[in-house]
């Protein structure tokens, strides 16, 4: 496809949070790697993480007018209103400058004036910019529900989004995750830890901040797992701590405690069984990966995370636990004989590897090009 890229211009529409921005930039890659020469524009604003996301990515980004979306009523409602015409026309002047093909959003408070803007002028005097819809969630938001409604094609990672139309494609992973052996990294990236070359090990994440229902249940088992010979790579987030017990024997596995993973691809290989909460992002990563997983959905919320985990889970990839039921002897208690059964880890690994959706970008920029009018 070399040069076929060279006159398309695509608009991205998903900043605020990383779960709404690395769906993008990974689609953005895709594309790259299909249609050299394709302009790729992010829309975002001043105050989210694509400030800095983006531009380390290599893509142009276009700010507009942040549109957050009360989720009860209060005075900021009756702002709404004023808030969305300002970001719609700045969106308008951005999808003109770059001559925009294409919009794909991925929900949030950019996807939603991008939506808006995409439509034709009620003048007739500019045409409407096809747009495709993207929703990471069991439970679709509402930028998307409204982008929906006209989209070119309407996509969800998994069933039941509550979005007309919706295909099913997953969520789309930048290559790092998506390419990753595990097996082939494993002795590199237990060195990079610090961790035991041979010993089953346990990776605990609760997201960027940590999750302090995580730390504790976790950090209470270290003399149990390091009794079962099991090794631990705990990441507790940049403003937490854990107190980790003593090993009950010198030469047991290490408990590896940092604020912050950096290296996702690396943690990944170094682990063989994971314990996370059920956001999206990880939830993909983690199947995609192949590793057995225990979810810990998020207490909060309209109970999206369960929803998340639960195709991976009755796929046979993982276990959910509820937040308010998990304590040492929980994690103990199931995580102990998964990494003694290598038999068992092995069928798990496989479950969610299947359920996992790992070409997920490359078909969504598929979809991208075809919609702009590039034969495939």
């Amino acid at each position: 496809m070399t040069g076929e890229g060279a006159h398309i211009s695509v608009v991205v529409a998903g900043g605020g949070t990383a779960g709404h921005i690395e769906p993008a930039l990974a689609v953005a890659d895709a594309l790259r790697e299909m249609a050299p020469g394709i302009r790729v524009t992010a829309l975002g604003t001043e105050r989210g993480l694509e400030t800095t996301l983006v531009p380390e990515r290599g893509y142009q980004l276009e700010l507009i007018p942040p549109v957050p979306l009360p989720r009860r009523p209060t005075m900021d409602l009756l702002r709404l209103p004023g808030r969305v015409r300002r970001s719609v026309k700045r969106t308008r002047v951005v999808f003109d400058e770059v001559q925009a093909d294409v919009v794909v959003g991925f929900g949030g408070y950019v996807a939603l004036p991008a939506y808006v803007a995409a439509r034709k002028s009620i003048l007739g005097r500019r045409a409407a910019v096809p747009v495709i819809v993207h929703e990471a969630n069991a439970r679709a938001g509402i930028a998307n529900k409204v982008g929906a409604r006209g989209a070119a094609r309407v996509l969800a990672a998994v069933p039941g989004s509550g979005l007309p139309r919706a295909e099913v494609i997953g969520i789309p992973l930048r290559g790092s995750i998506t390419r990753l052996d595990r097996a082939a990294l494993r002795a590199e990236a237990r060195a990079h830890f610090g961790l035991d070359p041979d010993a089953p090990t346990l990776l605990v994440f609760g997201g960027s901040q940590g999750a302090q229902s995580l730390n504790a249940a976790v950090a209470g088992t270290a003399p149990a797992l390091a009794a079962a010979g099991i090794g631990v790579l705990h990441a507790h987030g940049p403003k937490n701590s854990v107190e980790v017990a003593a090993a009950a024997a010198p030469d047991a596995p290490a408990y590896v405690a940092v604020p912050y993973l950096s290296r996702m691809d690396l943690a990944y290989a170094a682990a063989d069984a994971v314990i996370c909460r059920a956001g999206a992002m990880t939830v993909a990563e983690v199947s995609a990966v192949g590793l057995p997983a225990m979810y810990v959905p998020l207490p909060h919320g309209n109970g999206e995370q369960e929803l998340n985990a639960r195709p991976l889970v009755d796929a046979g990839g993982g276990v959910i636990v509820l937040d308010a039921d998990l304590t040492p002897e929980r994690v103990v208690e199931i995580m102990v004989p998964l990494l003694r059964d290598a038999e068992r880890m092995a069928a798990m690994s496989r479950a969610a590897a299947d359920a996992g959706h790992r070409d997920s970008a490359r078909r969504i920029a598929e979809i991208v090009l075809q919609t702009a009018g590039v034969e495939r």
